[in-house]
C-alpha cells in the first residue's frame, strides 16, 4: 500500500487501538512473521558492515622521517612555507615515502599536494594556516564543485591519482576562511558578501558551470580560478586508493572539508571539524568505495556528514556509484544534517551504515537526512542505522525528501529511488517538528522503511507522510505511545 495521507499531528489513541485490533483479529499471524524476516534481514545487513570494515585497513609507510624544517620551514606563522613543505614530500617521495614531520609551530602555505606514501604528520602544537590568498592555489587542478567536475584552485591539500596518502597528527588545520576571506564568495549577507560584490552565483560562474555539466563540455574547456569565486575544497584525495586521515582538527574552511573523490579504500579516524562557513560539509564521500567514518567530532555550517554521486546528467555519465559507507562512534553538533546522502547523488548511493553515534544540538536539523529529485534521478538502496543517540534536533529525527530544491528549478524527467531504509535502537529526546518527515513520488514511493525499537520522548507530530510503501514500526515508541505499522492491502 502507498500512503499519501499526512499525519500532521501524532495518532491519536483512538487510531492505535484500531490498528491493535485490526492486527489482533486479522493478521496476527503476518505480523510474527515479518518481526521474524526483519530479524533474519538485519543479521545479514550488519555481517556486510563487518565485512567492509575487514576489508579496509589503513595505508602503511616506509619508516622513513621528513622534517619540514630541514626544508627551510618556518614556523612564525607569518612566512610563507609552500616551496618548503613541497621539497620535503619531494624529499620523502625520493626515499620511498614515509612520514613528513610539521613540527610544533604555526606554518602559512598555500597548496600543499600529497604524493604517493606520503604522511604528512602533524605534531602536537602543530597548525598549518593556509594562505587566504587565491594566487596560493595555482596552478589550477582537476577537481569538483558540488557535483561537478572543472579546474580550479587545488584544494589546500590535495593528491591526484596517488596510492598510500594520509595526515595525520594531534595539530591544527586551519583554512583562515571567515566572511572577510572566502565565505563571502558563496553570495549571502550572513557570510559577508554584500550587493554589487561578485559571487559564484554569477552567470559565468556556478551557473556556467553546470550547464557544462549538463552538457558533457570537455573537462579541459571547463577553467575556472581567478574570477570565477567557485572555493576550494579543504581535503581532496582525488582518484586515490588508500587514504587515512586521522587525529587532526580542521577549522574554518572555504568549502567542504573532506571530500574523497573516485576514491578507494579511505579512512577517516578521530579527526575534529569546527567550521560553520557556507556549504561546510564535514566529509563528503563522492564516487568513492568502502569509507570508514569513525571517532569524529563534526561541528559545521553544513552537513555533518554529507555522501555524494555526481549531480545529474554529470552523475549519470561519470556512473559511479558511491558504495559501503561505514559512519561509527561518531558526535555530532551543529549542522544541517547528522547523516545525510544527498543531493548531489546521480549516479546512486548504496549500502551505508551508521551505528553508535551522538547526535544533539539546537542548531542540528535533522539526524537522518536524504534528499534528491527528478533533476538528480538516481537510486539509494540501503541505509542502516543503529545504536544512536539523539538529544536535540530542530525539524526531523528521519527526513525523506524527493522534492528538493535548491538554486533554481529542480524538476526534470529522471524520478530517483529511495529504499530500505532501516532505523534500530534510536533513542530521541527531542525530534523538533517531525518523527518522519518523508514526500516520494506516486509513481515511485519510498519504499521499505523499517523503525525497530525507536523511542521519540517528545516530538509534534510523529509523521507527515506522502507516497511511503511499506512502512514498518516494530517496538517503537513515539510521545510514549506504542506505534503500529499501517495494515497491508494489495497495491
Amino acid at each position: 500500500m502507498v500512503l499519501t495521507t499526512k499525519f500532521t499531528s501524532i495518532i491519536k489513541q483512538a487510531f492505535f487501538v484500531s490498528f491493535v485490533l485490526f492486527l489482533c483479529v486479522s493478521s496476527c499471524k503476518e505480523y510474527k512473521t515479518e518481526k521474524v524476516n526483519t530479524t533474519s534481514s538485519d543479521k545479514n545487513v550488519w555481517s556486510m558492515m563487518d565485512e567492509i570494515i575487514s576489508n579496509v585497513t589503513e595505508p602503511e609507510f616506509p619508516n622513513i622521517e621528513i622534517n619540514v624544517l630541514d626544508h627551510g620551514a618556518n614556523p612564525d606563522g607569518k612566512t610563507k612555507n609552500t616551496e618548503a613543505f613541497k621539497k620535503a614530500i619531494a624529499a620523502c617521495a625520493e626515499k620511498g615515502g614515509g612520514k613528513v614531520i610539521v613540527p610544533k609551530g604555526k606554518y602559512l602555505t598555500g597548496a600543499i599536494h600529497l604524493d604517493n606514501n606520503i604522511n604528512l604528520h602533524l605534531e602536537e602544537g602543530a597548525e598549518i594556516l593556509f594562505s587566504t590568498n587565491p594566487k596560493d592555489y595555482y596552478p589550477l587542478v582537476e577537481t569538483s564543485y558540488e557535483g561537478v567536475e572543472l579546474i580550479n584552485y587545488s584544494p589546500l591539500i590535495y593528491a591526484y591519482k596517488k596510492k598510500n596518502v594520509a595526515v595525520t597528527g594531534k595539530g591544527i588545520l586551519n583554512g583562515q576562511a571567515s566572511n572577510e576571506n572566502w565565505w563571502n564568495w558563496c553570495g549571502k549577507d550572513t557570510y559577508g558578501w554584500k550587493k554589487g560584490m561578485p559571487q559564484q552565483k554569477d552567470s559565468l560562474n556556478l551557473p556556467r558551470l553546470m550547464e557544462m555539466g549538463q552538457n558533457a563540455t570537455p573537462l579541459s574547456e571547463r577553467v575556472f580560478g581567478e574570477g570565477h569565486y567557485l572555493r576550494p575544497t579543504f581535503l581532496e584525495p582525488y582518484e586515490c586508493t588508500n587514504v587515512l586521515i586521522k587525529g587532526v582538527k580542521i577549522v574554518n574552511a572555504p568549502f567542504w572539508i573532506i571530500h574523497p573523490f573516485k576514491s578507494n579504500n579511505v579512512i577517516v579516524d578521530g579527526v575534529t571539524v569546527e567550521s560553520h562557513g557556507p556549504n561546510n560539509d564535514g566529509c563528503d564521500p563522492e564516487y568513492s568505495k568502502n569509507v570508514i567514518i569513525k571517532n569524529c567530532t563534526l561541528n559545521t555550517g553544513d552537513d555533518c556528514i554529507a555522501i555524494k554521486a555526481g549531480r545529474d546528467a554529470e552523475g549519470r555519465r561519470v556512473a559511479i556509484k558511491t558504495e559501503n559507507i561505514v559512519v561509527q562512534n561518531c558526535k555530532m553538533i551543529d549542522g544541517h544534517g547528522g547523516v545525510v546522502i544527498g543531493s548531489e547523488m546521480s549516479a546512486g548511493v548504496s549500502n551505508v551504515f551508521v551505528e553508535n553515534c551522538t547526535m544533539d544540538s539546537p542548531n542540528l536539523d535533522r539526524a537522518i537526512r536524504l534528499k534528491t529529485n527528478s533533476r538528480r534521478g538516481g537510486t539509494i538502496d540501503g541505509v542502516y542505522v543503529r545504536n544512536v543517540e539523539v538529544g536535540q534536533v530542530k525539524e526531523a529525527v528521519l527526513k525523506l525528501n524527493m522534492f528538493y530544491a535548491t538554486y533554481t528549478n529542480q524538476t526534470g524527467e529522471f524520478i530517483p529511488e529511495i529504499k530500505n531504509i532501516w532505523l534500530e535502537n534510536v533513542t530521541v529526546k527531542n525530534g523538533g517538528e517531525f518523527g518522519i518527515l518523508a514526500k516520494g513520488y506516486e509513481d515511485s514511493p519510498i519504499t521499505n522503511v523499517t523503525l525497530r525499537n525507536v523511542n521519540i520522548e517528545k516530538v509534534e507530530n510523529a509523521f507527515s507522510l506522502e507516497n511511503v510503501k511499506n512502512l514498518k514500526l516494530i517496538d517503537t515508541y513515539i510521545n510514549g505511545s506504542l506505534m503500529q505499522s499501517p495494515p497491508k492491502t494489495e497495491d
